[in-house]
């Protein structure tokens, strides 16, 4: 009898060990549930320290000293090198030799040796926004040839040091997305990539004889969500589909020759990916959109000794990215809530969501460093200033936006 009450005790004390360290183990998952909710807090919180709206300049390196042999030159100067000073050498009336001097000040500059993975870095925090559930948007503006496609997507044979922002920030969501389980998140994601060639929309993904004969239309919803019908959505569960996925829209996004490069981009190319998360244990939802834009080469008709065709593609092209700017003044100077001109453009149309609000929006103004494109670098590197300078106030931008330059 006593052997048994001293067993039955032995149980007794046993259930209280299991049921406090049941409890221990309840507030440790409480912690990091709340531990996690206040990291979202205060990465949104940094974010909008930073800027909902931020700009990157990247000039690309020479590729070649023998066939690049004659380059900008830059001076960089300030305590963390955030300004930069381009001189050139031209002739006055008299024939004597100017010297014209253009300075720039950012945010920061990155020296030509930075890497793919220096630039992702400055952006990684954005790709955890949309996983967050905030919409973002990151798109890469200059000329042609100035490393726009190389920046977004990589070469045609990345390695995993050359890879661009577009598989590096899927590779970062696959890695996250396995760390949150320990919170209790789940996410699905899905990819779409679509092309806006001469205002007109084509799947990337899908078969490129239908491309004229398929209408895509672009929904807004009023939940906030972006829609294109007709389109192709893939369900992204490995990186290998992703890669699949950017070897076939490659294919099938429309380039051609111009005087600024043999292969130009004569589209902007848009790889949408929705990501929804759901915590079972909170019960919370989240729904968020990382845009990543490859923007159609930009340059002067004078430059771009484009004709026929190419003209058509190069005007419509102009008129696109010009659109673009319009926005961006609109609502940079928008303090009374006044009419925002999305619609001027298939490209603006697309991106309002993206464009505004507590969006999380990211512009890489590509340059090249040739000083045969001097003209055009200083063209980019002026608009990179005029959509930087942006003061504080209450609207779509409660934040200012900030621009940083990487050379």
């Amino acid at each position: 009898m006593a052997a048994l009450t001293a067993a039955e005790e032995k149980s007794e004390t046993l259930s209280q060990q299991i049921e406090s360290k049941g409890r221990y183990i309840q507030e440790l998952q409480r912690t990091l549930l709340e531990n996690e909710k206040l990291r979202r807090k205060d990465h949104d919180k940094l974010q909008e320290l930073k800027g909902n709206i931020r700009v990157f300049c990247r000039v690309r390196p020479a590729i070649n000293s023998k066939t690049e042999p004659n380059l900008i030159n830059a001076r960089f100067f300030g305590d963390d090198n955030e300004s930069m000073e381009l001189t050139e050498q031209t002739s006055s009336t008299l024939g004597k030799t100017i010297t014209k001097s253009h300075t720039f000040t950012f945010d920061r500059v990155f020296s030509p040796k930075a890497s793919q993975q220096e630039c992702f870095e400055e952006i990684s925090q954005l790709v955890q926004s949309a996983l967050d559930g905030f919409n973002v948007c990151i798109f890469a503006y200059g000329q042609t040839g100035s490393g726009k496609t190389f920046t977004m997507q990589g070469p045609t044979f990345p390695t995993e040091e050359t890879s661009g922002m577009i598989p590096r920030a899927v590779q970062q969501i696959y890695q996250v997305v396995q760390q949150l389980k320990q919170f209790g998140w789940e996410y699905s994601m899905e990819g779409q990539f679509l092309e806006i060639y001469n205002e007109t929309i084509n799947d990337l993904l899908g078969n490129s004889s239908n491309y004229g004969k398929i209408k895509h239309e672009i929904h807004h919803e009023k939940n906030g969500k972006t829609s294109v019908t007709e389109m192709t959505s893939v369900v992204l569960d490995s990186p290998s589909k992703v890669k699949l996925m950017l070897r076939k829209a490659n294919q099938n996004r429309a380039t051609g020759a111009t005087n600024m490069n043999e292969r130009s981009s004569r589209s902007h190319s848009v790889f949408t990916l929705q990501l929804t998360g759901h915590n079972a244990a909170t019960g919370e939802r989240t729904s968020g959109i990382l845009n990543l834009i490859d923007l159609a080469g930009s340059e002067r008709l004078s430059m771009s000794g484009s004709t026929g065709d190419r003209l058509r593609e190069t005007q419509a092209i102009n008129k696109s990215l010009s659109c673009l700017g319009d926005v961006i003044h609109a609502l940079i100077n928008n303090k009374e809530g006044g009419h925002i001109p999305y619609r001027n453009s298939k490209l603006t149309w697309l991106l309002r969501n993206s464009l505004g609000g507590n969006c999380k929006t990211l512009m890489f103004v590509n340059v090249s460093p040739l000083m045969e494109h001097f003209g055009e670098s200083l063209c980019s590197l002026r608009f990179a200033t005029k959509v930087s300078v942006v003061p504080e106030f209450v609207g779509y931008w409660s934040t200012h936006m900030r621009a940083v330059l990487i050379y």
